[in-house]
């Protein structure tokens, strides 16, 4: 990595303020459209902005609402931008488009926004500045052009452009001077940067014949190989720069007037190629009256010593001379610059400075010297007793002495980050009353000794980051009553003696991270102490470690000041919090605790920060639905800003009964949520920015409620809802989430509950009815459906293999002496039939339904044997009705009926069934007592022997069948 290793030292720290400004800026009421991010108070038009960069827009987005204030839509993809992609935006003041890949804009667009002051069209594909692009811009006073293809400003372009101020068009196809004329038209017009076009030739009378408003011009980066001014058109001009010109060729400067340019405060002559003899000229052919800064970066090929002779003007009081090779800063080189009070040598090889040679600048508050070959300093600089700031940054310094910094009693700055120092006299710094920021950083400091004990009384900020300190003795910092921030992170600390901090009174930050410190080493809670204004401390990435749910000793109990605390990043994790490792913080604000491998929360771990209102808790490992209770959050009723992305959460149900009703950031991204519902969302009445960007969302109707509320909320921010896309069902994986079409989600549940509850119970009562008055019928209806279903199957079997009995006898248990004694004998033993029995051909194991129906359908007949015991039996009643349906389906005589008993008509009312077969068909009775019975077998004989159709088998053996099993 390259780059200041004192700004990557500091990192963290700035990586922390950056976050603070985003929290802050979004505590702003907002909502979600479907591609674009609003932010601001929809009914305040200072605040409205639209935000839309970086959304892979290939179209203008839409809706955007009509009072927005600032409206961002770079880094896109739109190429061409129609008049009607815009509404009316009569309160839109900033419009960037840049970066979008743009090539054409139809003409009249500018209408929507007639009140635009700020249009940035930068690095883009445009070629061509038209009438029409610009026209309805009255108002505009800022417009970017840079970084397109212009070649062509039509002559009217910016006629209407009356308030123009400021307009950039760096870095486009321009090839005279003369194609920027139309520009000046706008003669409000202060700063015209032009840098980096194709002009090789710069003539006033191209530009202009008349005086210009112009402040700045910035001419950089051309080919120039002539400047010529020869009227007086830049008579306000302050601030010119013709850097990086002349590099392909030597640079012709010729200004006809020396009083053409003496209003020029500044000018930069970076890297023009203008010969060593004519610097001179260049310099002194000009009455630069009001040349405040010069800036001679990068001239090659010339002699340092006389570029200094011409540069160094009466009126110049801001000199730079960065990366032009100067090895050595000699005798008297630098006398004719005794006026200046800021001199820039960075960036050089400057290994030796003599002695006198800062002697006449005794004006001099300024010096730069970072980025050299000093070893040293020797008393330098005890000339310079106005010396206000001093960069010596970047160095090979390997040592320090009591005179380095003599007599700089005006000293407020001392840079001496990233040189070689291994060590610190305690009177290095001793006449350096007025210092308020030293910076120690990167250098090799093993200890810091006394070295701050007894000087440096205003000192504010102290870095001594990324070096490798590894103890912190008792009082290292006594002196040091004033000091502001602490800046220790990047070392090698892992010992930190109590009371090391006493003595800082007036300390609010201290960063201690990046170092080893284990748990032990801040068990004492004096290790802390004596630092009563301390409002920051940063002691991330660490050693930290607990395995105890509660500390015999807090460390934190005498910083009741304390309002940010970042603990983050431990390297091994921290193990778990503590219950009570916050005690002591009543003050605390913002908690910074991601990163940690945390696994669960105690309920009790904020119950000392009462007033805590940020919480990041982000990539730790809160898989389990239990590893964040919701009482871990009541004593935290202020809290309004938690994130919690990467921390493996598979729900929000930790949101529910957790009392954040002042909740207003929500950041849980990159988690596994799949199924977002209404009572999570309304656990969060004043939620205002949710962002849930990368979960695994489920495409189906249990994420409904979300789509809409997401898509329709003018309360809360949904941030880049347009990205969310399915994980599930995998046909749907990679898809939009808003591709769900939620209309067909949103049934009325009350509406169709009453709907089935209202047939459920009409279903109940007709049940009840037809039970009650219809049961047989059902029943019966039941049966023959059975029968009809075994009729089906069996009939072509029986027509293929015949019957396997001649009769199938359905008599009811009571009745079995008369079967076994009377019929079977006669019937099986003397006539030869084949009967069917209950208790001896029914088939183990089966239904009884099964082997009746199987008993029936196998048999050519069936002889329903009748009793009042047959009449009362359900399953003789079962047996008729089957034989009943046969008989109907069939069409034959198949059912022979014989009354046992004299039962009279009436008394057959009740078995409907029976009494309308006796009506329909011939039926035999038993004889009575003492009369003779040989009629009746003959007639049995006979029914038995009724032939049914051509295909009559020939009879078989008989058998025997029961109505009680």
């Amino acid at each position: 990595m390259t780059g200041n290793p004192e700004k990557l030292c500091s990192k963290a720290t700035s990586s922390l303020a950056v976050l603070c400004i985003c929290i802050i800026s979004f505590q702003v009421n907002a909502f979600s459209l479907t591609n674009c991010t609003v932010s601001g108070a929809l009914n305040n038009t200072q605040e409205l902005k639209v935000l839309c960069y970086k959304m892979g827009f290939y179209t203008v987005p839409s809706p955007i609402p009509s009072n927005v204030r600032y409206l961002d839509m770079s880094f896109n993809f739109i190429s061409n931008i129609r008049v009607g992609e815009f509404d009316d935006l009569w309160y839109l003041r900033y419009l960037n488009l840049s970066d979008s890949n743009i090539s054409w804009i139809q003409e009249g667009t500018g209408k929507h926004f007639q009140n635009l002051i700020n249009l940035n069209l930068a690095n883009n594909n445009l070629k061509r500045v038209s009438r029409g692009l610009l026209r309805d811009l009255v108002n505009l006073q800022v417009l970017r052009l840079d970084g397109n293809n212009i070649e062509l400003i039509d002559r009217l372009a910016f006629s209407t452009l009356q308030n123009l101020k400021v307009l950039n068009l760096t870095n486009n196809n321009l090839q005279q001077i003369a194609n920027i004329k139309p520009v000046l038209s706008s003669r409000g017009l202060e700063e015209l940067f032009i840098g980096s076009n194709n002009f090789e030739v710069f003539n006033s009378y191209d530009m202009s014949s008349t005086s210009l408003s112009l402040k700045k011009i910035d001419f950089s980066y051309n080919p120039l190989t002539k400047f010529q001014i020869t009227e007086n058109i830049f008579p306000n001009l302050d601030y010119l720069d013709i850097s990086q010109c002349g590099q392909n060729r030597t640079m012709l400067w010729n200004i006809t007037d020396k009083a053409f340019l003496n209003s020029v405060k500044v000018l930069n002559l970076t890297a023009v190629r203008i010969p060593e003899e004519n610097i001179g000229a260049v310099l002194h052919e000009v009455s630069w009256a009001s040349l405040f800064k010069l800036k001679l970066n990068e001239l090659k090929l010339m002699n340092k010593e006389t570029v200094l002779q011409y540069a160094c003007l009466p009126g110049i009081r801001v000199l730079r001379m960065q990366r032009n090779k100067i090895s050595k800063l000699t005798g008297y080189m630098l006398d004719p610059c005794s006026n200046l009070t800021e001199l820039d040598f960075g960036d050089n090889e400057i290994s030796y400075i003599s002695p006198p040679v800062f002697k006449e600048l005794t004006q001099l508050r300024v010096l730069h010297l970072q980025i050299n070959r000093l070893t040293n300093v020797k008393n330098l600089f005890r000339n310079l007793p106005l010396l206000e700031f001093l960069d010596l940054s970047r160095n090979r310094i390997n040592m320090l002495t009591c005179l380095d910094f003599a007599n700089l009693t005006q000293l407020n700055l001392l840079y001496l980050y990233s040189n070689k120092i291994s060590k610190l006299p305690s009177c290095a710094f001793k006449d350096l009353n007025n210092l308020e920021i030293l910076k120690l950083g990167t250098n090799k400091l093993l200890t810091i000794d006394a070295a701050f004990e007894n000087y440096l009384p205003s000192l504010k900020v102290l870095q001594v980051a990324c070096n490798k300190l590894s103890t912190l003795t008792k009082n290292s910092f006594k002196g040091l009553s004033n000091l502001r921030t602490l800046d220790i992170a990047d070392n090698q600390i892992f010992e930190i003696e109590p009371h090391a901090f006493s003595g800082l009174l007036n300390l609010t930050e201290l960063l201690l991270s990046s170092n080893r410190i284990t748990d032990k080493a801040i068990r004492d809670p004096e290790v802390f102490s004596g630092m009563p204004k301390l409002i920051m401390l940063e002691i991330y990435s660490n050693l930290i470690f607990y395995v105890d749910d509660t500390l015999q000793m807090p460390p934190f109990l005498h910083l009741g000041s304390l309002e940010i605390l970042s603990i983050h990043s431990q390297r091994h994790g921290i193990g778990k919090i503590p219950s009570n490792l916050l005690q002591g913080l009543t003050s605390l604000k913002m908690l910074y605790g991601g990163s940690m491998n945390l696994n669960y929360l105690h309920p009790d771990t904020f119950n000392s920060t009462p007033k805590l209102w940020f919480v990041d808790l982000s990539k730790n490992s809160f898989a389990d639905d239990e590893s964040i209770p919701a009482d871990v959050f009541h004593p935290i009723p202020k809290l309004s800003k938690l994130i919690i992305s990467r921390a493996q959460i598979h729900s929000l149900n930790f949101v529910l009964n957790a009392n954040l009703s002042r909740l207003s950031t929500l950041k849980a991204s990159e988690n596994m949520l799949d199924i977002i519902n209404q009572t999570q969302i309304r656990s969060l009445p004043h939620l205002r920015f949710l962002d849930l960007t990368k979960n695994t969302f489920t495409c189906d109707c249990n994420n409904a409620f979300f789509i809409d509320w997401a898509l329709k909320s003018n309360y809360t921010q949904v941030i880049y809802l347009s990205r969310y896309t399915c994980s599930y069902p995998l046909s749907l994986r990679g898809k939009s989430i808003l591709d769900l079409k939620t209309e067909w989600c949103n049934v009325n549940i009350d509406f169709i509950m009453f709907v089935v509850s209202s047939v459920i119970v009409t279903l109940t009562l007709l049940v009840s009815f037809i039970y009650q008055f219809f049961h047989w019928q059902v029943l019966y209806a039941y049966y023959l459906f059975v029968a009809f279903l075994y009729d089906s199957k069996k009939k072509q079997t029986h027509q293929q293999h015949g019957f396997k009995y001649d009769a199938f006898i359905s008599y009811n248990a009571r009745d079995e002496p008369w079967v076994v004694e009377k019929l079977l004998p006669n019937l099986e033993g003397e006539q030869g039939w084949k009967l069917c029995l209950h208790h001896r051909d029914f088939e183990p194991g089966r239904s009884i339904i099964d082997n009746i129906m199987d008993g029936i359908y196998s048999s050519r007949k069936t002889i329903c044997v009748i009793t009042y015991n047959y009449l009362r039996s359900t399953w003789c009643s079962k047996e008729i009705q089957m034989a009943n349906f046969r008989l109907f389906d069939e069409q034959k005589d198949v059912l022979i009926l014989v009354f046992l008993e004299d039962i009279p008509t009436h008394q057959l009312s009740p078995y409907h069934r029976i009494r309308k077969l006796v009506k329909k068909k011939t039926y035999l009775k038993w004889p009575k007592n003492g009369e003779d019975t040989r009629v009746f077998w003959q007639k049995l004989r006979i029914a038995l022997e009724t032939k049914e159709g051509p295909e009559e088998e020939k009879p078989l053996l008989s058998g025997q069948g029961q109505c009680d099993y």
